[in-house]
């Protein structure tokens, strides 16, 4: 079934204007959504909005909306106020630059969509896309929508355009914040262990069809169970402990080294990258696959 747009609008830089079509680029569908109910008479709840002063539930024609400035100090708007603020509503995805895609780190990625060609713009929309990816280039730009002005970007994928949402920088946090505790030092023969067991389960592209979302799958056929009025039954393999294990050995034991008889020739040997492509595992195989070297390791 052909996807259905879910709204429209045109792609603008200088005297060019494309108008396209805005696509979701996921299935709502495939997701299992939970209602809460009475447990005692098995009927959905309804949500109420409580007042911290009387315990009075306030009707939706009794509250306003209010900034949180100091503690317990509120700036209120109305929504009549909120809506002066809010930026009005336009079609035009307006492009500001075309840059490197490798300029744009995924950490800003946010939700996407993909860009059809609106009728009698395939033409455009093509050279558009074919231009991008020969020039092996994005496009930033601006789109208001929902009241809000969003940064987006619109890249080549497949045969045609995806529009992906950005954050804006003041939303990133900085790596900074993180804490990572003592500066180490690695040694050679650790991080050559490291890129041959990176190499030993390598591949050159990602195939989206090699996983799936195996906590769906065991809740949805609990719920066919449940409908069927059959006993729940699942079996969920234990994970075995994280433990703390010297480094060195356990890199050697995942790639099946004897770790009696590793020389410097024999660290050399193994980082050195193999010729011939890995099968192809699925993620079942290489989770057991690397709970079995963890076994191994701990001993």
């Amino acid at each position: 079934m052909p996807a259905r747009p879910i709204a429209s609008g045109n792609v603008s830089f200088g005297l060019v204007s494309i108008p396209v079509k805005l696509f979701s680029t996921s299935e709502n569908s495939t997701g299992v959504r939970f209602n809460w109910l009475d447990a005692k008479h098995g009927v959905r709840l309804k949500q109420q909005y409580i007042s911290t002063k009387d315990e009075r539930v306030v009707p939706r024609e009794e509250r306003i909306k209010g900034y949180e400035f100091a503690k317990g100090q509120y700036v209120t708007f109305t929504d009549e106020e909120l809506k002066e603020l809010s930026e009005k509503a336009s079609p035009t995805i307006e492009i500001s630059e075309f840059i490197p895609l490798s300029e744009i780190d995924p950490l800003y990625y946010q939700k996407a969509y993909f860009l059809g060609p609106d009728s009698g713009a395939e033409k455009a929309y093509t050279l558009l896309a074919q231009a991008m990816r020969k020039t092996d280039r994005c496009a930033v730009a601006r789109y208001a929508a929902r009241g809000k002005m969003y940064i987006v970007l619109l890249r080549p994928v497949g045969p045609g355009i995806v529009m992906q949402q950005l954050s804006y920088n003041d939303e990133i946090r900085k790596f900074e914040e993180v804490p990572l505790g003592e500066e180490v030092k690695t040694k050679k023969g650790e991080l050559d262990l490291a890129v041959q067991l990176i190499e030993q389960i390598a591949s050159d592209k990602f195939d989206a069809d090699d996983y799936e979302d195996e906590v769906r799958a065991r809740i949805r056929q609990a719920i066919q169970q449940k409908v069927d009025g059959e006993e729940v039954t699942t079996t969920i393999e234990e994970q075995p402990k994280a433990q703390i294990v010297d480094l060195m050995e356990a890199l050697k034991a995942s790639l099946g080294v004897d770790v009696e008889k590793i020389g410097p020739r024999a660290v050399a040997s193994a980082s050195k990258p193999s010729s011939r492509k890995p099968p192809r595992r699925s993620p079942r195989t290489t989770a057991k696959n690397t709970r079995a070297r963890k076994r191994v390791a701990a001993k």
